[in-house]
């Protein structure tokens, strides 16, 4: 597969999407600021797809680091691919363009490239993005997930945005999208949770078989939030087979991770705030030379470890 930075995949709508983009979540102790210096310093060293979401809290610093970067001419609007996601409590198809015109609002911008359900997982309809119940727990809801993907299918046709799909959904789910009466518009990608820990290959095969592109956040293994993850788990980006590879090529631990995921024909989202970092983590899609001599090692390791106790540690739900 010749996969450059600037390499584009196909999606079934025709629109087509960067294979290498920023992702823009950051735990709440992290300064806001330090998304929008991020995503200034992604745009002007190549990047073109940004992904971000309304739960996330900081769609006004990551529009306007777009649009400064627009207003100085390092990009034009129709370069950056933007994504971002509608949030569990918006799931109501009542609910469904408002979220999408507020998130635009946020952003500064006239349209959105991607514009995913975040997850399959519903709240309680309203303004509360987490309601909870007088002995504190969520509080759940049970919107028919293929009337809010109606919902979404307006969005597209009203231009508010090119192209729809979902995250962190299951077979399942998606097959309760692809099999409903009157579908005008497939998802065109399902966004994950997938790394060498956490190979989601029934999942890949399953949407390569439907003409969806897996996405995979989490690629350099799953933010390590105290909340979400056992802190005893294994750090993906020192492992020694993956480091002994990176080694081996001249190249960081990162590209060679992200780089396994391209070959597979998986969009990947990295993230990071250091300028040097974001740089690097783009030239995952210069020619690695040996690499490819080391697919079949690094699908064994990572068919290994999908399939043992391990992946469970990374399957835990979290918003990312």
């Amino acid at each position: 597969m010749a996969l450059t930075k600037h390499s584009r995949f196909t999606l079934n709508d025709g629109h087509k999407i960067p294979v290498v983009g920023l992702g823009t979540y950051a735990p709440q102790e992290f300064p806001k600021s330090l998304v929008e210096e991020a995503v200034k310093v992604a745009l002007e060293v190549g990047y073109r797809h940004i992904d971000s979401a309304f739960i996330y809290a900081n769609e006004v610093e990551v529009g306007r680091a777009i649009n400064a970067k627009i207003a100085d001419g390092t990009v034009k609007r129709e370069d950056v691919f933007c994504t971002s996601k509608l949030w569990s409590c918006y799931h109501s198809p009542e609910y469904v363009r408002p979220a999408l015109e507020k998130s635009l609002k946020n952003l500064q911008l006239k349209y959105l490239d991607l514009f995913l359900i975040h997850t399959p997982v519903e709240f309680k309809p309203g303004d509360d993005l987490f309601p909870t119940d007088e002995n504190g727990k969520l509080i759940y809801h049970n919107t028919d997930i293929r009337d809010t993907w109606k919902a979404m299918e307006d969005c597209k046709e009203a231009g508010l945005v090119k192209s729809i799909g979902v995250s962190n959904f299951n077979h399942k789910q998606l097959e309760l999208i692809l099999n409903m009466p009157g579908l005008r518009y497939k998802p065109v990608c399902n966004q994950v949770e997938c790394h060498l820990y956490l190979n989601q290959s029934k999942l890949l095969e399953f949407c390569k078989s439907h003409n969806i592109v897996l996405e995979a956040y989490g690629v350099l293994g799953s933010t390590r939030d105290v909340n979400w993850i056992d802190q005893t788990a294994p750090i993906l980006l020192e492992d020694p087979v993956l480091n002994a590879i990176a080694k081996k090529h001249g190249r960081t631990p990162a590209q060679v991770a992200m780089r396994h995921m391209l070959q597979r024909g998986i969009v990947v989202l990295a993230k990071s705030f250091k300028p040097e970092r974001i740089k690097q983590n783009l030239e995952v899609g210069d020619p690695l030379g040996g690499i490819y001599q080391e697919e079949n090692i690094l699908n064994q390791f990572s068919l290994s470890l999908g399939e043992s106790s391990l992946c469970h540690i990374y399957q835990m739900s979290h918003v990312t």
